[in-house]
C-alpha cells in the first residue's frame, strides 16, 4: 500500500510541473497570481512547484508588472539558456539542420542538397552529422549541452524509428538507430516524426496556426501533405494526410505516385516549374536547386507573361485542394508553409482564396481563414524541435521522477 502511495504522489508531482512548466513555456512571461488560475491549482502548490523549476534552472523571474492596487507581480519565464535543441528537417532535396535554444530561437542552420547523393540512408545520417556538427561550430555551444534531438522526414514512422517513406524510396528504414550511431549525444533523446506532423506542431505554437481550434497546415514543397490539427492548446491533436494525392483533374498531369490528375502534380515545387519551362513564351530556368529555381518563375510573374499565367493556375488548383480540405473538415483556419508556401506563397494567395471561396460551401469558406505560414524555409526543422521541447514539457522538466 505505501509503495502504490508512493506512486500516486510521484505522478502527481510530475502533473503539477508539468502542467506549469507548459503554461510558462507557451503564454510566458506569466505571474504566480496567473498560474493559479489558468492551472486550477492551489497558491501553494504553484509556489512550491516554481520554487522547485527555478531550483532546477529551468525557469527564471523576468521582471515585474503593476497589479491593480497592490504590489507589483514578479513575471515567470522558461529561460532560453537552459539548454539547446537540434532539429532536423530530411527533405526530398535537401537535409536541413537547426540549432535552436529552449525558447526556439535559432543559433545556427545549415543545408545541404540531396542532389548527387542515392538517398541512400547511410549517405542521409552523414549529411545530418555533418550539419549537426557545423551547426555548433557556428553557434559556438557545446554539444553537452543539447538537451535533445528532433527529426522529420518525409513518411511514416513506426515501431521507435522504422522509417517507411515512398518518395526517398525508402521501406522499412531502421533510421533512428543509424542516427543514435552517428550522432554522439549522451544525453539527447531522439524524436522522429513525419515532416508534416512538426511543422503543424510549429506553426500551432510559433507560427500562424496560434489561436485556433481546428487548423490545416499544408506542407508545399516537392511533395504535398497537410497536418490537421484539433484542440488547439498545448499539446493539440495532429493527424496527417496524403493530401497531395487527391486526385483534382480527372486524367490529368502525370504524379509521381503512379496516378493522373494528383494535387501535387500541379502545386509541387517541380511541377510548377515543369509547368511554366512548358508555357510557350517560357524563359529556360537556370538553377539546380528546386526551390531556387521555382523562386526565379516567382520572380518572373511581377510582369503578364507565361510565369503569372502559371501561378495563377497554381493558385486556383490549390484553391481547389483546401475547398476540399474545407468542405471535408471545415478548419477555422489553412496555413500556407513549407518550403514552396515560403517562396510562392505571396504570389498565389490571392489566387488561392478566391478559388477556395468559389469551391468550398460557402457558408464553411466564410468561417476559414487562409493565411500564410510565419516560420519560411526552416520551419519543419523549427518544427522537429519542438519534439525534445515536447518531452520536456510533459515529462515536468529534469528533476520530475
Amino acid at each position: 500500500m505505501t509503495r502504490v502511495l508512493r506512486q500516486t504522489t510521484r505522478d502527481l508531482r510530475r502533473h503539477n510541473r508539468a502542467v506549469l512548466l507548459s503554461s510558462l513555456y507557451l503564454r510566458g512571461p506569466v505571474s504566480r497570481l496567473e498560474l493559479v488560475a489558468e492551472s486550477g491549482l492551489s497558491p501553494a502548490t504553484v509556489t512550491n512547484v516554481v520554487a522547485e523549476l527555478i531550483g532546477d534552472g529551468v525557469v527564471a523571474e523576468a521582471g515585474s508588472v503593476e497589479s491593480d492596487g497592490g504590489r507589483p507581480r514578479t513575471l515567470l519565464r522558461v529561460r532560453p539558456e537552459y539548454g539547446q535543441v537540434v532539429g532536423v528537417d530530411v527533405g526530398e532535396t535537401h537535409v536541413r539542420v537547426g540549432l535552436f535554444d529552449c525558447a526556439l530561437e535559432t543559433l545556427a542552420t545549415v543545408q545541404h542538397p540531396l542532389d548527387g547523393t542515392s538517398l541512400d540512408p547511410v549517405e542521409v545520417v552523414e549529411l545530418v552529422r555533418t550539419g549537426v556538427a557545423e551547426v555548433l561550430a557556428d553557434s559556438g555551444a557545446d554539444a553537452a549541452g543539447v538537451f535533445g534531438v528532433g527529426v522529420g522526414v518525409p513518411g511514416a514512422v513506426r515501431d521507435g524509428g522504422i522509417v517507411h517513406a515512398p518518395t526517398l524510396g525508402w521501406a522499412g528504414v531502421a533510421f533512428a538507430d543509424l542516427l543514435r550511431a552517428h550522432l554522439q549525444f549522451a544525453a539527447a533523446p531522439l524524436h522522429l516524426d513525419n515532416r508534416a506532423r512538426t511543422l503543424g506542431q510549429a506553426e500551432m505554437w510559433r507560427g500562424a496556426g496560434r489561436g485556433s481550434e481546428r487548423a490545416v497546415i499544408a506542407l508545399l514543397g516537392v511533395g504535398v501533405g497537410a497536418a490537421f490539427v484539433t484542440g488547439g492548446g498545448s499539446f493539440p491533436g495532429i493527424t496527417t494526410s496524403e493530401w497531395g494525392h487527391t486526385v483534382v483533374q480527372a486524367a490529368g498531369a502525370a504524379c509521381r505516385c503512379g496516378s493522373r490528375g494528383c494535387l501535387e502534380a500541379y502545386v509541387g515545387t517541380e511541377a510548377v516549374v515543369r509547368r511554366y519551362s512548358e508555357a510557350p513564351g517560357a524563359e529556360p530556368v537556370l538553377g539546380v536547386e528546386s526551390e531556387a529555381r521555382l523562386a526565379e518563375v516567382v520572380a518572373r510573374a511581377g510582369v503578364p507573361g507565361p510565369a503569372a499565367d502559371t501561378l495563377a493556375e497554381t493558385g486556383e488548383y490549390l484553391g481547389i485542394g483546401i475547398a476540399n480540405l474545407i468542405n471535408l473538415l471545415a478548419p477555422d483556419r489553412v496555413v500556407l508553409a513549407g518550403s514552396a508556401g515560403a517562396v510562392m506563397g505571396p504570389a498565389i494567395l490571392a489566387h488561392v482564396r478566391d478559388a477556395a471561396a468559389r469551391h468550398a460551401l460557402g457558408y464553411l469558406a466564410e468561417s476559414t481563414l487562409v493565411e500564410l505560414g510565419q516560420l519560411g524555409p526552416e520551419a519543419v526543422a523549427l518544427g522537429a524541435a519542438t519534439l525534445p521541447v515536447a518531452a520536456l514539457l510533459t515529462s515536468g522538466g529534469p528533476s520530475a521522477g
